[in-house]
């Protein structure tokens, strides 16, 4: 999908400007000629989007490797894999079983994105050091925006970009601002998100925000560095987890200020849980910048209603949020998603691994309808049964029980604990095979839909979120309001004072919105840490999902506080969905239709012709899986079930299979951070190690007890 640099175009710009070993290296000269950069505006915009192109090619960083880790590693989202303590990706996920000092910090997933990161720092350090030897910099930066101050301030918004993923993942990082400058040594993380923050408001004013002048959502326009500098605060002014080996006086502002802080642990393994004293101030830079945003995203809107009319076959839409993700599934080289502020452009049937990795599964291979997506992300049960209401029409559209078998048929994704695209209990929904008008079945890295990087509603709730800390709780309302009601059938929820209620406060429910909104997006690992309910959490979400195993064991069923049931048992049969309905893939079940085992839930089925898309398929016409008793418990050898039964439905195993993994689903989640800790007070370890070459590289130290080779 629309791509805003090809292939061919990145290799052109990096063998001009770039030795072909140079950014293999952290301590990278110069990647931007400055003659070529100001040969012409058109070469200067070629210099960026090389630095873009690096960006969307650090793969790990969005899609696989590391974003494994929030999408795994929250209370709300799970692996697919079995618990084992030998487990990369367990250790990094939950915060180390075992303790730091085992943990061999050449074997993580990901590894390379650390290097990569300074790889495009490199390419925007340059460009920005050219601009600003320029003779007419002042000129260049004074008034309203014009071409070049809008391509400057772009490179300022990509580094800024590059060093709050840095932070958020390692901590404190060597802090590199001029091009060749080797990078080496730690900086405090304060003093460079202070930095970064006062640097994107001096460009803020002097850039296009989204639909203006040239520039579209697959840049960093105006509207995304406001909230970015919002995304900045909220991390700097947040809870997180510090070194105490590195001197009394490192953690300083941009200023040199010694820091202080409000700790919420005790010290161990060298390090220590809290956030800076003077978080308020940061907030309220937070919230001017936000309000902004909110006043003028540009052509970005938050879409309160559905645009789409009926299907031509009868599909009824009707769903303003589905209709954001369905428009990342265009598979053209034109659309973006209304509400995406900036994304990061993946072409149709090239690239982007997001479906393949962390979309709704498919067991299928590569050639087959769909091709193979292993869903690694999956839903905590908790979650799905529990915290959604069950008007919210966010559900279906984030969460699936249902994956497909690569032969164009749907899958139950039973609780078994399993790899390859079936198993593990509900997965993402937000990203499918089957949503692609045309989707290339050859490979499972090339859906071509774009990563989505920062949504309108996550403004809508930074903002709503700053608020209510800061003690604004009637803005915050209505904020929050903007973002909830829209889930909801008319655009109105009659309960939401009762949703803030139960929540405790508004803070608490902009964080709990913040889950509902961002499932499955890699967003809530990291609002627990910066929150600071991370320890609290930890130890609440093994209790649930203890509590449900117990009663699932004990009843046959476990009830959540909604009403909802979660039993053994499901009952589902095959059917043909075309001849009954006149489509496959489903949407928003109608109001009138709750009790329809294929159109509830809603959101699922299979693509409407995978035999176009693949010819060996075409004869399929049992294509959809109808469900009986997901949400409620019938019990096994009742009248009902023996109706069912009769009608063809099949007894099929559904919580019951938790009982067999009990340990991955409940009492080893977060294993590293024991109840033992939360009652301790001890630090939780969120942060990563640095590479044994990474820290040859930079002169660097591993902290939070972590090996140094």
């Amino acid at each position: 999908m629309k791509k805003i640099l090809n292939i061919a175009l990145a290799v052109s710009v990096v063998l001009t400007m770039i030795g072909c070993d140079d950014f293999l290296d952290t301590s990278s000269e110069s990647v931007v000629d400055r003659d070529f950069v100001f040969s012409s505006e058109e070469s200067a915009r070629s210099a960026l989007y090389y630095g873009y192109e690096t960006l969307r090619a650090n793969r790990s960083l969005h899609s696989t490797g590391f974003f494994w880790h929030p999408v795994w590693g929250s209370d709300i989202e799970d692996s697919q894999d079995t618990y084992n303590e030998g487990s990369a990706g367990i250790l990094q996920k939950w915060f180390y079983p075992g303790g730091t000092s085992t943990y061999n910090i050449d074997t993580g997933e990901g590894t390379e994105v650390f290097t990569k990161l300074y790889e495009t720092i490199s390419v925007a350090n340059s460009l920005i050091t050219s601009f600003e030897l320029l003779p007419n910099f002042a000129e260049i930066m004074t008034g309203e925006p014009n071409s070049l101050s809008d391509v400057y301030g772009q490179a300022v918004a990509l580094r800024a970009t590059c060093y709050w993923e840095l932070c958020r993942w390692y901590g404190d990082v060597p802090h590199v601002l001029q091009a060749g400058q080797k990078a080496e040594g730690l900086a405090s993380r304060y003093a460079i998100y202070d930095y970064h923050i006062q640097k994107l408001i001096e460009v803020e004013p002097h850039m296009f925000r989204a639909g203006e002048g040239s520039n579209r959502a697959d840049v960093m326009n105006r509207t995304y560095v406001q909230g970015l500098i919002g995304r900045l605060c909220l991390y700097n002014g947040g809870y997180a987890t510090r070194r105490t080996d590195l001197g009394t006086n490192f953690y300083v502002d941009s200023e040199g200020n010694t820091l202080s802080f409000e700790d919420w642990s005790v010290e161990k393994n060298n390090a220590i849980y809290g956030r800076r004293s003077d978080w308020r101030n940061i907030f309220n830079i937070a919230k001017q910048y936000l309000q902004a945003c909110v006043n003028n995203p540009g052509s970005v809107v938050l879409h309160l209603t559905d645009p789409r009319s009926n299907g031509s076959n009868g599909q009824i839409y009707n769903n303003p949020y589905q209709y954001i993700f369905q428009q990342m599934h265009a598979g053209d080289n034109v659309t973006l998603a209304d509400e995406f502020i900036y994304e990061i452009p993946q072409e149709y049937n090239y690239s982007s691994d997001r479906p393949a990795y962390i979309g709704r599964p498919s067991s299928g291979g590569n050639g087959q309808a769909p091709c193979v997506a292993c869903g690694q992300d999956r839903i905590q049960a908790h979650f799905y049964y529990g915290w959604f209401d069950n008007k919210d029409m966010r559900r279906d559209v984030s969460v699936t029980v249902t994956g497909s078998t690569g032969q164009g048929q749907e899958l139950i994704q039973s609780f078994e604990r399993s790899n390859w695209g079936k198993g593990s209990g509900p997965a993402t929904n937000k990203y499918d095979w089957n949503r692609l008008p045309a989707p290339n079945t050859q490979s499972y890295g090339t859906s071509g839909i774009n990563i989505s990087y920062m949504r309108i509603s996550d403004i809508y709730l930074m903002l709503a979120e700053v608020c209510a800390a800061l003690g604004e709780e009637g803005n915050a309302r209505n904020y929050l309001s903007a973002v909830h009601n829209r889930a909801f059938p008319g655009g109105n929820d009659p309960n939401f004072d009762r949703y803030i209620t139960d929540c405790g406060s508004v803070y608490n429910a902009v964080i709990k919105e913040r889950a509902l909104e961002f499932s499955g997006e890699g967003v809530r690992r990291f609002d627990i840490i910066r929150t600071g309910i991370l320890p609290e959490v930890a130890v609440e979400n093994r209790k649930v999902m203890k509590a449900i195993i117990d009663g699932v064991r004990a009843n046959g069923y476990y009830t959540f506080e909604n009403g909802n049931q979660i039993p053994a048992y499901i009952w589902t049969k095959m059917v043909d969905a075309r001849n009954s309905y006149g489509y496959r893939l489903t949407t928003q079940t109608p109001a009138d239709k709750q009790d329809d085992p294929v159109l509830f839930p809603g959101w699922r089925g299979q693509h409407d012709d995978w035999g176009g898309v693949v010819p060996a398929y075409g004869s399929e016409t049992m294509t959809n899986v109808a469900i009986k008793g997901l949400f409620n418990y019938i019990a096994p050898g009742s009248a009902e079930a023996a109706a069912l039964e009769a009608d063809g439905y099949v007894q099929t195993p559904w919580a019951i299979d938790m009982l067999k993994y009990e340990e991955s689903y409940a009492t080893k989640l977060f294993a590293g951070y024991t109840d033992a800790d939360y009652t301790a007070k001890n630090p939780p370890i969120h942060l990563l190690p640095n590479t044994y070459q990474v820290l040859l590289n930079t002169g660097i130290t591993n902290g939070y007890g972590f090996r140094q080779q």
